[in-house]
């Protein structure tokens, strides 16, 4: 009985919070590779966009502000103190970081232009709800860009009914992408773009 009342955000937070320190440097698949990938594809879709607000739900260190260069207001959002902490310490131009959860959003109705969300989605206990969040703080017309690692079928029936209950990072429910797309149709999101760009990382967007 015990694992089904697993406390996945306690995990994750300590999980990540015993990371944060060496988590930009470690560029492995325990640490920040896929993260980094998933960003390096968010940016890209941003390319040359503008944009007054985004918010980062998920933001660890802050990678995803560093890549987009203070092109607007970035506010980044995560529940682990130390990443925050480390996030901080880089004192990035036009950025905040807020420790919180994704499915509690200290913003106001219609805030931003852009939510991202990139390798994170799979540690949330509470999914549908972080994703309608996202939607209720995302301005009309605004997107939803969410990047993860996830498969389907058998394998992701042992991910989520095995392995992640027996491990202590703090890892959750993972999604295939076709998943996601349901998801994003379910919370309100018009499905305008989604891509498997390998063979377990996808990237969707929505748009309210």
């Amino acid at each position: 009985m015990a694992l089904l009342v697993k406390d996945y955000e306690a995990l994750s937070r300590a999980h990540f919070n015993r990371q944060a320190a060496q988590y930009d440097a470690r560029d492995t698949v325990y640490y920040s590779r896929e993260g980094k990938i998933s960003c390096r594809d968010i940016a890209a879709y941003l390319g040359d966009r503008s944009y007054e607000k985004l918010l980062d739900v998920g933001c660890g260190t802050g990678y995803l502000a560093e890549l987009l260069a203070a092109r607007g207001v970035y506010c980044g959002l995560d529940l682990s103190e130390e990443m925050i902490r480390v996030a901080e310490e880089k004192r990035l131009p036009n950025a905040s970081f807020t420790l919180g959860k994704s499915d509690a959003l200290p913003w106001e109705d219609e805030t931003f232009d852009y939510v991202t969300c990139s390798q994170s989605f799979h540690h949330y206990p509470h999914q549908f709800e972080a994703m309608r969040e996202a939607y209720r703080v995302l301005k009309k017309g605004g997107q939803y860009i969410l990047s993860d690692t996830g498969i389907g079928g058998v394998g992701a029936w042992l991910d989520n009914h095995v392995f992640f209950k027996l491990m202590p990072s703090g890892d959750c429910f993972t999604q295939n992408r076709r998943s996601i797309e349901k998801m994003m149709a379910r919370a309100g999101f018009t499905v305008v773009s989604s891509r498997q760009f390998s063979s377990m990382i996808y990237t969707v967007i929505g748009e309210k």
